[in-house]
């Protein structure tokens, strides 16, 4: 018999993806700050800033001033060039701090300076590696894009780049927040911020604990090379109501995105002992009728020893169109993100 690795040599292998949030700028610090509160144990998170003393009093514990020399820890006032140069000039650190991980959440808000840059450049700079970086933009309200020129060129300028670099780009449109109109301002972006933390979460969740039929990080990442720009949807609902499990993870996203007819399906389904092969068949039915009969749907399963009453659905889906994020900029109520 040929002689077999010994486990202990392989053991490493089986370790499950590293993965970290990052926040860039004063938006996604804050927002990063959010999920380690809500909780995502295991993953490391750091702050990425040119603004010293937000970066000072940020809650995230490994933090990064860029731009010292020419901005002086003053901000970037909306100057993705100069944000530029100072990633540049600590690019070489940034890949080192990041390097260790199989997958990075890069969170930015989009129209000043600092996030604007940071986040196509990181975005870029780490798809050339080993790494996957997964983008979250937080797009500003319509009546700062309509009203301050300056702002609406950043982020079409940022938008641009992230469409034409692909993978995954998770755009989320603070307009859509307007439905949480009675809510305080801080309350209402951490409601957006938990969301965030439920796709984080959903994704981790995937990738990491294996299932019946499983989809593992490798999986993700040929599922990516095939589908050009893609997004990530979530959504949880009764087991007894599939259709709905699939409705309210269209319906409920803050993503600012108009799927095309038949993007590409990586979907897994996380359930309990009662959750049947019909009500599966009725979950994937009802996503191939409101996704355009999608040729390409990849499925994994994980489903539990005990009974449960909700099911979670997690979904990638790809073949996005590029311009689809700069063209919902242009319009001042954006759309479904699946159009009716």
């Amino acid at each position: 018999m040929p002689n077999l690795p010994d486990p202990d040599a392989w053991a490493p292998l089986a370790a499950a993806p590293s993965i970290a949030v990052v926040g860039l700028g004063g938006a996604g610090s804050e927002a990063v700050a959010d999920l380690l509160a809500l909780g995502i144990p295991g993953v490391r998170a750091f702050a990425v800033n040119t603004d010293a003393r937000h970066l000072q009093r940020t809650e995230v514990e490994e933090r990064i001033l860029l731009g010292h020399r020419e901005l002086r820890g003053q901000g970037s006032a909306g100057n993705r060039d100069a944000v530029l140069r100072g990633a540049e000039e600590a690019r070489d650190e940034l890949l080192r701090r990041l390097r260790p991980f199989d997958i990075v959440f890069l969170l930015a808000g989009l129209g000043g300076g600092t996030g604007s840059a940071l986040l196509p450049y990181l975005s870029r700079e780490l798809r050339d590696t080993d790494i996957l970086p997964i983008p979250v933009a937080f797009l500003p309200f319509q009546v700062e894009i309509d009203t301050n020129t300056d702002r609406r060129a950043n982020v079409e300028a940022s938008v641009a780049d992230l469409e034409e670099t692909g993978g995954f780009l998770l755009a989320l449109a603070n307009e859509k927040l307007r439905r949480f109109g009675s809510l305080p301002v801080p309350r209402a972006f951490q409601v957006r911020n938990a969301y965030v933390h439920s796709l984080v979460t959903s994704l981790v969740d995937m990738v990491e604990n294996p299932s019946q039929i499983s989809v593992d990080f490798a999986s993700l990442k040929n599922h990516l090379r095939g589908s050009d720009l893609s997004t990530l949807i979530v959504g949880e609902y009764h087991v007894s109501e599939p259709e709905r499990l699939v409705h309210e993870a269209l319906k409920e996203t803050l993503l600012d995105y108009r799927i095309p007819e038949r993007p590409s399906i990586l979907v897994h389904l996380d359930g309990g002992s009662n959750f049947t092969l019909d009500t599966m068949d009725r979950v994937l039915q009802t996503l191939r009728h409101r996704l355009g009969q999608p040729e390409r749907l990849v499925l994994g399963t994980r489903m539990r020893s005990e009974p449960r009453e909700v099911v979670r659905l997690t979904a990638v889906l790809g073949g996005l169109r590029p311009r689809t994020v700069r063209d919902a900029l242009r319009s001042r109520s954006p759309g479904p993100l699946v159009a009716p």
